[in-house]
């Protein structure tokens, strides 16, 4: 399928997902939240998929959300503004709940909605000196309201507090130090480095493992305590039946190395 606002490509078990608006600094448009939904619900659904890698084109990851886009959602009425909004958490969501392993390869500046998309995912690798992450929001009178529970879930509610009131941008260095960045890497290296890194990780992990450990890592939120370790217990004892469970365990007795 043609897509407008992205690129879309499957290889070796990783799809690439490539936000292409360079001429709009790959900002967020209700176009471009649709084939991005679209192509995760894809990946998703594909086995052939081990995880999936999200990046941006030209000198930008994601500039936030276009505010031409914004300008004339404004000019709507409440009912399409928040049917749009909603579009923007579907999205957040399914990268943070996707059964595969979500991977930012953070080429540029990633800001606003561009920083959700990157804390929404479960590794972000960011160039050294081109990558830069902020929330202005309230610089810009506005407010990171969907991003915010995704940066808390990444960065702890304190740092994300500082982060979002002082509408922060940072380095590559500094969001690695507020956990923002799981790996800060040369700029010239970003995309060999992240497919490395992939890859590395469809070969050493177990298919049924990641989802079914991101599944706990989503349900237990919604959970207290009581309820999220009685699920914790089933889920143990439903994956001690799995053929990925009985494969590791004989792997690892007979002292084998074991690729997925």
């Amino acid at each position: 399928m043609k897509y407008t606002s992205i690129e879309y490509a499957v290889s070796d078990r990783i799809a690439t997902v490539t936000l292409n608006r360079p001429e709009r600094r790959n900002a967020l448009d209700d176009a471009m939240i649709k084939e991005l939904l679209e192509v995760f619900n894809s990946a998703n659904r594909n086995s052939e998929v081990r995880a999936v890698i999200l990046t941006g084109s030209g000198a930008s990851f994601c500039a936030g959300m276009d505010l031409d886009y914004l300008k004339r959602y404004s000019e709507l009425g409440h009912n399409e503004n928040l049917e749009d909004a909603r579009n923007l958490m579907k999205l957040l969501s399914l990268i943070y709940t996707l059964k595969k392993p979500v991977v930012a390869a953070v080429n540029g500046p990633a800001m606003g909605g561009g920083c959700g998309l990157a804390a929404a995912c479960d590794f972000v690798f960011a160039g050294k000196s081109k990558a830069k992450i902020g929330a202005p929001e309230v610089r810009l009178g506005f407010l990171p309201a969907l991003i915010l529970l995704f940066l808390i879930k990444r960065m702890g509610e304190g740092s994300a507090k500082e982060f979002v009131l002082r509408g922060d941008t940072i380095d590559a260095e500094a969001a690695s130090l507020k956990s923002l960045v799981t790996e800060v890497v040369d700029d010239d290296k970003l995309t060999a480095r992240t497919i490395e890194f992939t890859l590395n990780l469809c070969a050493t992990t177990s298919p049924s493992s990641i989802l079914l450990t991101k599944d706990l890592f989503s349900r237990f939120s919604e959970m207290s305590m009581g309820a999220a370790l009685e699920y914790a217990a089933n889920l143990n004892a439903l994956t001690r039946k799995t053929e990925d469970f009985k494969k590791g365990i004989e792997s690892f007795m007979k002292k084998e190395k074991l690729e997925w």
